[in-house]
């Protein structure tokens, strides 16, 4: 396994880390590690079935007909 050496961290900088690494009950290493693995990590690709059922609840009981015919009347 690699090791990583950094110079010339600020001292906030490594303060706010060592807080973060507490609260996450790690080492430093060991949360420099997880935040560099989320960073670098690839995104997920975007499907469009992820967005099924979204927003079902905002529509429920209402007429998306009418709706969309009461936006398009707004637009005159």
């Amino acid at each position: 396994m690699a090791t990583l050496n950094i110079k010339n961290l600020p001292d906030d900088l490594y303060e706010k880390l060592k807080a973060r690494a507490k609260r996450e009950r790690r080492s430093v290493a060991q949360e420099v590690t997880g935040l560099l693995a989320a960073a670098l990590e690839s995104p997920k690709a975007l499907s469009i079935m992820d967005l099924q059922g979204l927003g079902a609840a905002l529509w429920q009981g209402v007429d998306a007909v009418a709706h969309v015919e009461t936006e398009r009347a707004s637009w005159d």
